[in-house]
């Protein structure tokens, strides 16, 4: 691929105007003209830009702790790794280690960042941070779930089994359940 190809020139916006808006989420109508001259309306989610913060963390060298928590939008409950917004005045590592002992009853004394993914980027400008939590000790805060989370013990043994499992299915979950694996292999 040439330089060129890698260098697009962004469409230009014409406007803005807001759509809907709720306690997370502001919906946006864009008038866009791209380099070509084709004209085209997009809608998009606008997030907070905090970012959010997602932990896989290590109870010991073989165990990783899940929660299964309710997901709204599938109307079901889904086995997944902790996660959560960062909150004003925090970075990420703070942000994990809050949400870690939120919702698994567990601080972090290392924190790893793995990479950043974004999420639905086509219509969406979130951003999540992807942690490995180890040394981990017991500490509960008070978090803002409706009901208490049910922690799962995971044997890294087990992995394709997870994979396999028809309530862990979230895309975020698996990207840093194969993003921890590569981390382990090059450790």
């Amino acid at each position: 691929m040439s330089k060129v190809d890698l260098e697009k020139v962004l469409p230009q916006i014409h406007d803005t105007q807001l759509v809907a808006r709720s306690r997370l989420f502001h919906i946006e109508k864009l008038d866009l003209e791209f380099s070509n001259g084709a004209r085209r309306e997009f809608e998009r989610m606008r997030g907070s830009g905090r970012g959010a913060v997602m932990l896989v963390p290590f109870l010991d060298d073989q165990t990783l702790l899940l929660v299964r928590e309710y997901a709204a939008g599938t109307h079901s409950y889904q086995l997944g790794f902790p996660k959560g917004l960062v909150d004003p005045g925090e970075d990420a590592l703070q942000a994990g280690n809050r949400e870690l002992m939120e919702e698994v009853g567990y601080g972090a004394r290392r924190l790893h960042k793995l990479h950043q993914v974004s999420m639905a980027p086509a219509f969406f400008n979130a951003s999540m941070d992807i942690l490995v939590a180890e040394d981990l000790y017991p500490k509960r805060l008070e978090g803002d779930e409706p009901e208490p989370l049910e922690v799962v013990p995971w044997s890294l043994s087990r992995v394709d089994a997870l994979l396999g499992r028809e309530d862990f299915t979230e895309a975020r979950s698996i990207s840093a359940l194969l993003l921890v694996e590569r981390w382990l292999r090059n450790r």
